[in-house]
């Protein structure tokens, strides 16, 4: 008697995998993924400071709002001066919301990712019908917006249903981001045969897991990504890795956490000459080509 299995992908151990160079024959691709979203006021999800009280709770709709309004924009001076390219996970309603966020951000030619319509609602709960018009309504927001459409998804607080990853293959996605089973790009097999690739997302490297949820504080957050940026570096010796760091303008982009997150980059930054820094669409472009 077999566990109950997704069928997406068959276990792999990471030891003894044919061995790949990411461009320029580096060992370490290096993404930063940040999460831009918008939240409805009085209702549905959001991430929380603090226990919220009844709706509209002001205090957590205001922090999170912090962000867009500012926290970005401190953000933005550190990608500029490290020279850091940015993937930017973008709910659609964010064009509305703060349209001078995403044109910043396409000035500066980076990668915009779908991440659902808002950060308010959870796409694995929707049936196949309304799951669908989810992600045909973001895909055809971003590429009105941008003027072409987005190849890479992560869900909504990374919440799939059990057709996700066919729904996305289906709408022409080549890749996803909600698994963090693997530190390697990962074919998933999907109904119509086509397939579709999970790149690595990280989940302990992530503001939100770390701070709202373990309470871990600025500082020690960006001794995490320095230990883990060094680690995955030393490893990468042996195969190929991917190191992603997930943040959230809210979160890090407050000025007490911006410090030290700011050392953690300058440290990523130092070693460019040795590591792939790069948009996670990159990452699964690169890897297609290699597995054709």
């Amino acid at each position: 008697m077999g566990l109950p299995g997704h069928g997406r992908y068959q276990y792999d151990p990471i030891e003894g995998r044919r061995t790949v160079e990411w461009p320029g024959g580096k060992r370490l691709a290096v993404y930063i993924a940040l999460n831009i979203e918008v939240f409805a006021f009085g209702e549905g999800l959001g991430a929380e400071l603090a226990p919220g009280g009844p709706q509209p709770d002001v205090l957590n709709y205001a922090w999170r709002d912090y962000g867009n309004r500012v926290g970005v924009w401190r953000l933005l001076d550190e990608f500029y001066r490290l020279e850091l390219p940015v993937t930017v996970l973008a709910n659609a309603e964010t064009y509305a919301e703060c349209p001078a966020v995403m044109e910043a951000f396409r000035r500066r030619g980076d990668e915009v990712v779908a991440h659902g319509r808002t950060n308010s609602e959870r796409q694995g709960v929707l049936d196949e019908t309304e799951e669908r018009a989810l992600i045909a309504e973001t895909t055809d927001a971003i590429r009105q917006a941008e003027g072409h459409r987005p190849f890479g998804w992560l869900g909504p607080w990374i919440s799939q249903s059990r057709t996700t990853p066919d729904l996305l293959a289906e709408a022409g996605y080549s890749y996803l981001l909600d698994w963090c089973h693997d530190d390697q790009p990962v074919r998933m097999t999907t109904r119509n045969g086509g397939g579709i690739l999970s790149v690595p997302y990280p989940q302990e490297l992530n503001d939100i897991p770390a701070v709202v949820a373990r309470k871990v504080e600025g500082r020690e957050f960006a001794e995490m990504i320095v230990d883990g940026f060094d680690e995955q570096f030393e490893q990468s010796a042996r195969q190929p890795l991917v190191f992603g760091i997930a943040l959230h303008p809210y979160i890090v982009g407050q000025p007490h956490r911006l410090r030290p997150l700011r050392r953690a980059l300058e440290h990523i930054a130092a070693h460019r000459d040795r590591i792939w820094l790069c948009h996670a669409g990159e990452i699964a472009r690169h890897w297609d080509s290699v597995e054709a």
